[in-house]
């Protein structure tokens, strides 16, 4: 058939509804009898086994779900309208996907006292779907929305959101909480007003550099103050939101990495610290080495005290001698000279520090250091340089305290905390192997520099003349050298100088360098020869000494000659003096040059003679002045040339202060200089 119910009854021709895109139903009297359905119907509810007709179906499907909506319809002739309804679970269907229906029941008329029910039934399944679908997807994210912003609002770190050219744009409640700051004192840029003033610069060229090339991700470690006080460390990522290709705005986070900071730095100061005391031998250096790594960083200035005089460090009442051999102070701030030696009373702090081995943090006004606690020399700069906190801290070395350390913090710095004076115990504790070597090394060179001294003359005074006399140690030997410098004056009057170097570097050199010089003056002020006359008879008297002995030697008299001077002199393997004139010229003496001493040499040694322009200045000095491994000596002695000439004008002493500290040197042989210089025209 081609609809149920088409008996011709009713006088109504449903057959103009089969072809509607929706399915349609039509029942008749109060039992609901099937009496027409539409194809769309029978295709939407037809038993897909098709072993229950559809109008059994229908009317046990009405029976079980739609009774009371039919009967109201029949009874009242008010319409029910469902929408988007589920269908209700049906044989043969089980299994398959959730369909939605939309519908419309109304009464419908056969004849007088005649009528049915019309149902209209559309299917909504995939608007519904779509539209739940959306719903759920909505309120996913709402929920997500929602999760988030709690997270943000427990969380210990700050997330923040910044316009395309880099200004906060929206409040952070997390920067609030760990800040302090409110939302109108951040946004925009005022949130660098909380970044620490020494990390500020490097951060907004970091971040304009990174908004003007929309780095991928940027990454960036500042110290920003919290709302507890004081300043943390924070790790800094933000990237870049973008839609179609552009840059809309940024999202960051900033993380408190203050912990893991410190502890990276606490290696690093170490792993410094540990090669520096590895490479270098000589104390000076050691210390000078480690007060650089214990400034920036934990300081912003540093001085290094070896307490070279303190008989007793048990007694309370004894007075001591602190030495500063190493300085060190962080840019924009003058270092302190690096050497200076001051007797300190016994109530001072360093003796307290010494006797009681506890280091001792003292906090101040700034720029109002307490009396006694740091030596005289350095309070003016504490007080110079804003200070508000020195740290006194006792290196242990062996059982006793050789030195002590004094850390200072400066300004708006805070002072040090006590992690910090442990990182400083734990650098010396790792330290203190090599300085105790050093320290040995440099009390064995203190006696040997002692010895050198004691084995050296002073100048004479001799009327219109200026002599000076310069040693300097090697800092890499411990032992005496053969390095040495006369003067004296004849029993004619004439000035006598001499300057020569034995071979070897021990105490069997620094003897041979004792006898040669009594020898030298013994022979020297027995006759009034020429000066090559002089170290031939040394020569041959040198045959009478102990065991092998070589030396190189200059021997030079400076003579008056008319209204002037001239200059008799003699030299035996040794570089050639230098005269620089008062003009600033310079050049060398190098025609009275004959072997060294110890060596057979039965010819008679020369002599030259060399008037001495006025004012001028004669320069004799030992090679470790001017030799440098894989280097000509002529190189060196041009270099000492170029460095004299310039000096001219200055005072002797400061002529040969000027030479010793200008000069590159290997520091691995002694150095001896002695200069003369004569009185001016007229």
């Amino acid at each position: 058939m081609g609809a149920v119910g088409q008996d011709g009854e009713s006088g109504l021709a449903f057959e103009t509804l089969d072809p509607a895109p929706v399915g349609v139903a039509v029942t008749r009297g109060p039992d609901h009898r099937l009496v027409y359905t539409n194809a769309m119907y029978r295709s939407q509810f037809s038993d897909p086994s098709g072993r229950v007709p559809l109008e059994e179906a229908f009317a046990g499907f009405v029976r079980r779900h739609y009774r009371r909506q039919f009967d109201h319809v029949y009874a009242t002739g008010e319409p029910v309208v469902t929408a988007a309804e589920p269908e209700p679970s049906r044989k043969g269907r089980r299994g398959d996907r959730e369909r939605y229906f939309t519908r419309s029941l109304s009464r419908v008329v056969f004849g007088p006292g005649d009528h049915g029910v019309l149902a209209v039934v559309t299917e909504v399944t995939e608007q519904t779907t779509t539209a739940r679908r959306v719903t759920a997807l909505a309120e996913e994210r709402r929920r997500i929305l929602r999760r988030y912003e709690s997270l943000i609002r427990v969380s210990a770190d700050i997330v923040w959101v910044t316009s395309r050219d880099g200004y906060v744009s929206e409040p952070s409640p997390s920067w609030e909480r760990i800040t302090g700051q409110p939302w109108e004192a951040y946004r925009g840029q005022g949130w660098l007003r909380t970044v620490h003033p020494d990390d500020r610069p490097a951060t907004v060229r970091s971040w304009a550099r990174a908004v003007g090339r929309a780095t991928e991700l940027w990454e960036h470690v500042y110290r920003l103050r919290t709302a507890a006080g004081g300043y943390r460390h924070f790790q800094l990522r933000a990237v870049p939101i973008c839609e179609d290709g552009e840059v809309v705005e940024w999202v960051g986070s900033s993380i408190d990495v203050e912990q893991q900071w410190q502890e990276q730095r606490r290696q690093r100061l170490l792993d410094r610290a540990a090669i520096a005391t590895a490479q270098l031998r000589s104390l000076e250096e050691m210390l000078g080495a480690l007060a650089d790594v214990i400034v920036p960083e934990l300081g912003d200035g540093c001085g290094v005290y070896l307490v070279t005089d303190l008989i007793d460090q048990g007694d309370d009442s004894t007075p001591y001698v602190v030495e500063r051999l190493a300085t060190a102070a962080r840019s924009g701030l003058v270092r302190l000279p690096p050497y200076s030696e001051e007797r300190l009373p016994a109530g001072n702090a360093f003796a307290t520090v010494v006797r009681h081995r506890r280091p001792l943090l003292k906090t101040f006004p700034t720029g109002s250091p307490p009396p006694d606690l740091v030596p005289r020399g350095t309070r003016p700069w504490l007080e110079a340089n804003d200070a508000n906190g020195v740290l006194l801290l006792p290196v242990v070395v062996d059982g006793t305290v050789p030195a002590v350390v004094c850390v200072v913090t400066c300004g708006s710095r805070p002072a040090l905390r006590r992690a910090d004076i442990s990182l400083l115990n734990r650098m010396f504790e790792n330290a203190h192997d090599a300085l105790s070597r050093a320290i040995r090394f440099q009390r064995a060179q203190q006696i040997a520099l002692a010895l050198q001294y004691s084995l050296l003359a002073e100048p004479p005074q001799v009327p219109g003349m200026q002599i000076v006399a310069r040693y300097r140690a090697s800092p890499s030997a411990a032992e005496v050298g053969g390095d040495w410098y006369d003067s004296f004056v004849l029993p004619d009057g004439v000035p006598v100088l001499v300057i020569g170097d034995v071979a070897g570097h021990d105490l069997n050199a620094a003897v041979a360098m004792s006898q040669l010089r009594n020898m030298l003056r013994a022979l020297a002020m027995d006759r009034r020869e020429p000066p090559g006359e002089i170290l031939t008879r040394l020569n041959v008297a040198m045959e009478s000494l102990s065991g092998e002995v070589t030396a190189t030697c200059v021997y030079a008299r400076v003579e008056a000659h008319g209204a002037g001077h001239r200059l008799h002199y003699a030299t035996a393997g040794h570089p050639p003096p230098l005269l620089v004139s008062a003009d600033g010229r310079g050049h060398f003496l190098d025609e009275a040059v004959s072997p060294l001493l110890g060596v057979p040499h039965r010819e008679g040694r020369l002599s030259r003679v060399r008037v001495l322009p006025p004012g001028s200045t004669l320069l004799l000095y030992t090679d470790g002045l001017v030799e440098r491994p894989g280097e000509h000596l002529d190189q060196g002695l041009e270099r000492l040339r170029r460095m004299a000439e310039p000096l001219a004008g200055q005072p002797v002493d400061k002529f040969c202060d000027q030479l010793l500290s200008g000069l590159p040197t290997t520091g691995l042989d002694d150095i001896a200089v002695i200069a003369l210089r004569l009185p001016p025209q007229g």
